[in-house]
Order: structure tokens, then sequence, then C-alpha cells
């Protein structure tokens, strides 16, 4: 059974190296095709039924990139977490990676404000990405028992893409989607995360400062439709910040 998160909960991953820091993260909008594309992929997410709880692996890079949005991100991702609060039926893992090959993974939890408490206490470090790390504990945790999606946030990708692709390959032999939210517009990140999407039957959109509030609604929608399919979206779509909600029912009919 989930239990509320705290820091002593999070365990550490393996080590690797250092990446320069300082680096400026790019921007750009999310543009009207990649939000379709996203929120007809998300429709295919398969959601709770029964008595049994959505899972949701939710990881974000942590590195020094990162840290002149790093305040909006965890704010619009705290959200994210709120709007499920009220359904209960989701259990949500949060990892992260940074610094000297820092990867840290939660327990199961149900508690949104134990999670967004973590979240609060996670600061970049400058390290490389270490996203092959978050796709093999979501193949390891879907192997103990079945994630309804693996969410990513990150704007940069260091590691071979065939290294990456390999692992989302594992991934999708278990039936588990990745949504990857894309901070920026850097050209290889973008190719490796369409191929992530691609290969797990997933999807990827990208965001800047500019897309805050469209990245807020489609987070939300993510994991309402996680959490309890369709019914749950509707209800959701006449609440305050329910346009995610909107245009994935949109996409729905």
């Amino acid at each position: 059974m989930a239990r509320e998160t705290k820091p002593s909960d999070i365990v550490q991953g393996d080590a690797a190296s250092d990446k320069q820091t300082g680096r400026e993260a790019a921007r750009a909008e999310t543009s009207s095709a990649e939000v379709s594309d996203f929120l007809a992929k998300v429709k295919a997410l398969a959601p709770s039924t029964g008595t049994s709880r959505g899972r949701l692996l939710f990881a974000m890079d942590a590195t020094m990139s990162r840290a002149p949005t790093w305040d909006m991100a965890l704010a619009l991702q705290s959200e994210m977490f709120q709007a499920v609060k009220e359904i209960g039926t989701l259990e949500v893992q949060l990892m992260y990676f940074r610094g000297a090959g820092e990867a840290r993974a939660s327990r199961w939890v149900t508690n949104a404000d134990a999670l967004a408490a973590l979240m609060r206490q996670v600061a970049c470090q400058g390290g490389y990405t270490q996203i092959g790390k978050v796709l093999t504990q979501a193949r390891r945790e879907s192997e103990k028992a079945k994630i309804s999606a693996l969410v990513y946030v990150g704007d940069a990708v260091e590691e071979p893409i065939d290294d990456l692709a390999g692992r989302a390959g594992e991934l999708a032999l278990l039936g588990v989607p990745a949504f990857l939210f894309q901070e920026g517009d850097d050209a290889n990140a973008t190719r490796a995360f369409r191929e992530i999407a691609r290969l797990t039957k997933g999807a990827h959109c990208r965001f800047g400062p500019g897309s805050a509030a469209e990245l807020r609604a489609l987070l939300k929608a993510v994991a309402v439709y996680a959490a309890g399919g369709q019914k749950a979206l509707e209800a959701l779509l006449a609440k305050p910040g329910g346009e995610g909600a909107r245009r994935l029912l949109g996409q729905m009919r």
C-alpha cells in the first residue's frame, strides 16, 4: 500500500560524471500541432478500472540548465498532483537526477501534499543527463506492478540516442507509454524524445516560459486521465484550469 513520502524514503542511484554548469536553457513555445498530437496519443492511455489504482512515474531533469525556470516547473508539477487529489486513485512515484550521478526515486504514494513538499526540497545541480536510469526505473517498476505511464520533463539529452532507444523498446514491450515534456528547442533532445515517444506509443511536447498555462493544463489532463479515465476528465472540465481536459475530450470525441 502506498504511504506518505519523506525525504528519508528516497533511494539513491549509481554515479556518473559532472557536466559543465550554467548552460542557458533554450526557449520554444509549444506548437498547436504538437499539442494536438500529444492529446491524441494521451487518449490511448489505459485508465484505471475497478478498484485498481492508476500508477504514474513522474521523472524530471534537475541539472543546472533548468535552474532559470525551475520554480515555475515545480509549481506546475505540484498543481498536476493537486489536480488528482480528489480522485484518490492515482499512485505516483517521483524521480529526479542531478549532480555527480545522483538519481533518486520516491516510494509509490497517493498523498499529493507529500509529493509537492518533496519536490520543493529539490534544487538544481550541475551534472549530465541520466535519462537511461529513468527508463530503466520505469521498466523495473512496471515489471513489479503495471504502471499507466511515464511522464518526463527535461531540456537536454547527453546520452547516446541508440542506447535510450533500446531501453525505450523494453518499456514498449511492457505496454508503458512515455510522455515527454521538452523545455526549450534543443535539436538533439527533440530527436531523442520523439524517438522514445514513438517507440513506446507515447507523445512528445515542447514548452517554454510563454506556454506555462498550456503545460499546466496538459499535465493535469494526463494525470487525471491516468487516474480516472474519461469520466474524471469530464469532471475536471467544469473546474478552473480545465482547459487541458477540454482539449483532450475534444480529441476523444
